[in-house]
């Protein structure tokens, strides 16, 4: 199977998951459960929920076992995406090619779209009863998810994010902000696709976190290429926002050359990390270059 016969299998799955696990737009409240499927079902890479597939076919877990976690980690990067866009936030008006959220429904109806969202993230990893049957890895599974999403990961990084506006940050200051705010829940992915697996091997699943702490790095470090870069139309929402903002980006802080070496050296350390896991991390491999070669 080509690497994106197998993206495009693995898409479809999850494409089919979220469709199911999400409440019908017939269903009271009506308005919000439009709202649910309208910030999750209008498009996306799937990059996290494809990660969650990638790793843990690495071990050999089997696809029923990580659907209920691919759909997971997207419900929350999806209920982050609608309030990362609020007014109180970042104030956006275009996501994925149409309006935000906010702009769709309100403000209000937005907010409790977000809020439900996480917790029906949280009620699919519990009452799953196709994912692995190990409570230990379960839990796993959750807590990855959410330390992810708290103030050790995107929390966390939205608040330096907020905080930084219009204020000179270094290099490493960056690293740590966009490691929280993108890159926790991206190592996330992968991790709880390896605990979907029966007994992973711990020195698999450092080298599984290890791969995905750099690969979550590399991703934002592209998306602020792609803010400078990028055109609205591809990228499906408004190109140079963060400078408009005066947010602090790699570009900003370290120049564009800077920035495209980085993503190309975390790259590489991703795909060093697989070394020990043979051919079966091949396709893992292939990712970390299309996160870093994307276009939108």
């Amino acid at each position: 199977m080509t690497f994106r016969s197998r993206l495009a299998k693995h898409l479809a799955r999850v494409e089919a998951v979220l469709e199911t696990v999400l409440p019908p737009e017939g269903r009271a409240p009506e308005r919000l459960h439009a709202a649910m499927r309208y910030a999750v079902l209008g498009g996306g890479k799937r990059v996290r929920p494809l990660l969650v597939y990638l790793a843990g076919e690495v071990l050999g877990a089997p696809l029923e076992r990580l659907d209920a976690p691919a759909a997971a980690v997207e419900l929350i990067h999806a209920y982050s995406l609608v309030h990362d866009d609020l007014p109180a936030m970042d104030d956006d008006d275009l996501r994925r090619g149409r309006p935000t959220c906010h702009r769709a429904f309100g403000e209000a109806t937005a907010i409790l779209a977000g809020d439900a969202l996480q917790v029906l993230a949280f009620e699919l990893l519990t009452t799953d009863s196709k994912m692995v049957s190990d409570d230990h890895q379960r839990m796993a599974i959750a807590r990855e998810l959410a330390t992810a999403s708290g103030t050790a990961g995107m929390a966390g990084g939205q608040a330096i994010d907020l905080s930084a506006q219009g204020r000179q940050m270094d290099v490493d200051t960056l690293e740590t902000m966009h490691s929280l705010k993108t890159g926790a829940l991206i190592r996330a992915s992968v991790l709880m696709g390896a605990w979907s697996a029966d007994k992973p091997p711990p020195e698999a699943v450092w080298a599984l976190s290890e791969f995905g702490s750099a690969i979550g790095l590399a991703f934002q470090i592209q998306d602020d290429i792609l803010d400078v870069e990028g055109d609205t139309d591809t990228l499906g929402k408004t190109v140079g926002a963060d400078s408009a903002r005066q947010k602090p980006t790699y570009p900003s802080v370290a120049g564009m050359e800077a920035a495209k070496g980085r993503a190309a050296e975390l790259c590489e350390i991703a795909i060093a990390a697989l070394s020990a896991l043979g051919s079966p991390a091949y396709p893992l491999r292939d990712m970390a270059r299309y996160i870093v070669h994307r276009e939108s």
